[in-house]
C-alpha cells in the first residue's frame, strides 16, 4: 500500500465513518490534518469563531445524527475553551470526537508551550483519552474513539495527537467502522415489563435522550395508544412524544408545575425509557426518592452500569429502549381498564391547561411568553428550535407544541452558550429547513459571535434574544434564597443594542419593545431567514422571572 501522511490517513479515516462536517477553529497544532483534507473533499470542515461554539456545535451534530459529532481543536487554550462542550456531552450522554493536536513528541514533558497531559485534564469529562503517539495507530485510534463515543452510554472521546505525527507517513490502511452491538430485553425480563405494566393503575412511561431509532416515534405512540400509557417527555427532550397526542402525560421537564408533579405522584409505576434520570428529572432526586424509590420503578438504559447507579430498581434492562417497545408491541394487548383511561386523560388534561396561550401584562418590558407563543405558531413540522440556559427556555417548554418531526437541542446539563451555535449547526445539517436558537442576554454574548460562522457559510437560523438586563435564573435564585434582599446589582448586566449588533454581522436585526410588536417583528423573521440569519431583540421583562414564577418588587412605605 502506498504511503501516505497520518494526517491524510486520518482525513480519509473520518470519511470511512461517515463524517462530512467537522468542526474547529484552525491551530498551528493540527494543521497537518486541515492540510489533508484539500484531498478528502467528502470531509467539510466549519470554522468557527471559538473552541467552546465548535465544539457545541459538534455535540448538536452528534444529536440530530444519533452519531458521534466530530470537532478538532488545539492544545491547550484551545481544548481549554472546548471542554465546556465536552462536559456537555458526557452529562448529556451525547456522542462526540474531539481531536487535539499536542506538542512533539521531543518535547513531552518539558511543559513545551501549550503543553498538558490530557488523560488526567479530560478523565472526569470523557469516556476515554486515546493518545496517537505512533503513526500506525492513527487510524485505529479514530475507529475506537467512534466506537466508545457511540456505544452504551454515549459520549465523548478525546483522541489526542502530536503536532509532527500529522506529518509523518505511514502506509498503515484505514481501520473501517466497527459493527455496533445492540442489546435487546431478555424474554424473562420482558414478561415482567408486561406483567407490571398490565397490573399498575397509573403508570407513568418516561421517555429520554437514548430513546432513538427509525420508527421510534410512531411506535411508541402505537404502544401507548394500545396499552393505555401516559407518556412523559423529559428534560430538555420535548420532541419525543408529540404534545398534543391524547397519551401525552405532561412534560417532566426540572421544576415541573405543582398541578401536574402531585398528579404525576399518583403513579404507581414509572418505566424509563431511554432517560438517564438526573436531579432534574426527578425534582432534586425527589420523584422517584433516591436511592430508595416510594414506587415501582424500571429503567430501560443501553448500558448495565448506569442502571441502578443512583437507584435501586425493581427490574434493571440494559438495552436498547426502542427493541423494548417493539418487543411489547408483539405481545398480547392487554386489557385496558376505564380507571387507566381516566388516568392518561387527567394528565393530559392537567397538560393541555398548562400550555394554554394566556399570560399577566407585564410593566417593565415585553412577557416573553408572548414571543415564543407567536413563534410557535410558525414553526414547520421538521423545524429545529435550540435554546441557552436560563429561565426564559421555560416559556419554550410551556408555550411551543412541540412535534415529533422537529428536533429540540440544548445543553440538557444546563451550559450557557450553547442556543447559538448548535442553531448553526442545525441549519448547517439541515439546509433549508427552519433553525431558531432561544437564547438570553447572558448566552448570547458568549458565543453569539458564531452568527459569523451562519453567515460565511450561508445558512440562516432565527436568534431569539431575550433581553432582561441581567443574569435572570441567578436573579431568580437569589430571590428564592434570601427574600427581601438586595440581588439587582450583583447579577445585572450592560447590554448593546442587539439589533445593531446582529447588523454588524450582516445579519437582519428585529427589535421588540412591546407586546403590541410581537406578531408582525416574528412574521417578518420568519421571512427574512430565507435570506439571510435574523437576530429578534425582545426587551424582556424581569419581573416575570420564568414562565411560572413573577417576581413582585416590595411595597413601598
Amino acid at each position: 500500500m502506498t504511503a501516505r501522511t497520518v494526517g491524510r490517513l486520518m482525513a480519509e479515516t473520518l470519511a470511512a465513518h461517515d463524517v462530512d462536517l467537522l468542526y474547529c477553529v484552525p491551530g498551528e497544532s493540527y494543521l497537518g490534518l486541515t492540510n489533508a483534507l484539500n484531498e478528502v473533499p467528502a470531509v467539510k470542515l466549519i470554522i468557527c469563531r471559538h473552541e467552546g461554539g465548535a465544539g457545541f456545535m459538534a455535540a448538536a451534530d452528534g444529536r440530530m445524527r444519533g452519531r458521534a459529532g466530530v470537532c478538532v481543536v488545539s492544545r491547550g487554550p484551545g481544548l481549554s475553551n472546548a471542554m465546556v462542550a465536552l462536559h456537555t456531552a458526557f452529562h448529556d450522554a451525547t456522542p462526540m470526537v474531539m481531536i487535539v493536536g499536542q506538542v512533539e513528541r521531543r518535547d513531552f514533558g518539558r511543559l513545551a508551550l501549550q503543553e498538558q497531559n490530557y488523560s488526567r485534564l479530560l478523565s472526569d469529562v470523557t469516556k476515554g483519552v486515546i493518545e496517537v503517539n505512533e503513526p500506525v495507530m492513527a487510524s485505529e485510534a479514530l475507529a475506537r474513539a467512534f466506537h466508545l463515543a457511540e456505544a452504551g452510554t454515549p459520549g465523548p472521546v478525546a483522541v489526542i495527537v502530536p503536532e509532527d505525527v500529522f506529518d509523518m507517513e505511514t502506509d498503515t490502511p484505514i481501520d473501517l467502522p466497527r459493527p455496533m452491538p445492540r442489546s435487546g430485553p431478555t424474554p424473562e425480563d420482558l414478561t415482567q415489563l408486561a406483567d407490571m405494566l398490565a397490573k399498575a393503575e397509573r403508570p407513568l412511561i418516561w421517555v429520554g435522550g437514548t430513546f432513538r431509532g427509525e420508527g421510534a416515534a410512531a411506535e411508541l405512540e402505537r404502544l401507548a395508544e394500545s396499552w393505555g400509557l401516559p407518556v412523559s417527555p423529559t428534560h430538555r427532550r420535548p420532541h419525543l412524544f408529540a404534545s398534543h397526542h391524547p397519551n401525552y402525560g405532561g412534560y417532566m421537564g426540572i421544576r415541573v408545575p405543582p398541578d401536574l408533579l402531585n398528579e404525576m405522584k399518583k403513579a404507581d409505576l414509572i418505566v424509563s425509557l431511554g432517560e438517564r434520570i438526573t436531579d432534574s428529572v426527578s425534582q432534586s432526586y425527589t420523584f422517584p426518592k433516591a436511592p430508595q424509590p416510594q414506587l415501582k420503578l424500571v429503567h430501560v438504559w443501553p448500558d448495565p452500569n448506569e442502571v441502578g447507579r443512583v437507584w435501586r430498581v425493581d427490574l434493571g434492562m440494559a438495552c436498547e429502549p426502542q427493541a423494548v417497545v417493539r418487543a411489547l408491541l408483539a405481545r398480547p394487548v392487554p386489557v385496558v381498564t376505564q380507571a387507566r383511561k381516566d388516568w392518561v386523560k387527567g394528565l393530559h388534561a392537567i397538560h393541555r391547561r398548562l400550555m394554554e396561550p394566556t399570560w399577566e401584562d407585564t410593566p417593565d418590558g415585553v412577557n416573553f411568553a408572548a414571543v415564543v407563543a407567536e413563534i410557535g405558531k410558525h414553526l414547520s413540522p421538521d423545524a429545529a428550535v435550540t435554546s441557552d440556559a436560563g429561565n426564559f427556555s421555560s416559556f419554550i417548554h410551556r408555550y411551543i407544541p412541540f412535534q415529533t418531526g422537529q428536533i429540540f437541542l440544548a445543553s440538557v446539563v444546563g451550559a450557557m452558550g450553547s442556543g447559538t451555535p448548535m442553531a448553526v449547526a442545525a441549519a448547517l445539517r439541515r439546509p433549508g429547513k427552519q433553525a431558531i436558537a432561544f437564547v438570553g442576554d447572558g448566552g448570547a454574548l458568549m458565543t453569539g459571535n458564531e452568527i459569523a460562522t451562519a453567515r460565511q457559510y450561508g445558512v440562516n437560523p432565527i436568534i431569539v434574544i431575550s433581553d432582561n438586563n441581567r443574569y435572570g435564573t441567578i436573579t431568580m435564585h437569589h430571590h428564592v434564597r434570601y427574600p427581601g434582599r438586595p440581588f439587582h446589582e450583583t447579577t445585572k448586566l450592560t447590554n448593546p443594542d442587539f439589533a445593531k449588533w446582529a447588523e454588524t454581522f450582516g445579519a437582519e436585526g428585529i427589535t421588540i419593545s412591546e407586546e403590541g410588536e410581537v406578531a408582525q417583528a416574528i412574521g417578518r423573521a420568519f421571512t427574512v431567514a430565507k435570506d439571510r440569519p435574523v437576530v429578534v431583540h425582545v426587551k424582556s421583562s424581569s419581573i416575570q422571572m420564568s414562565a411560572w414564577r413573577r417576581y413582585t418588587p416590595p411595597t413601598e412605605e
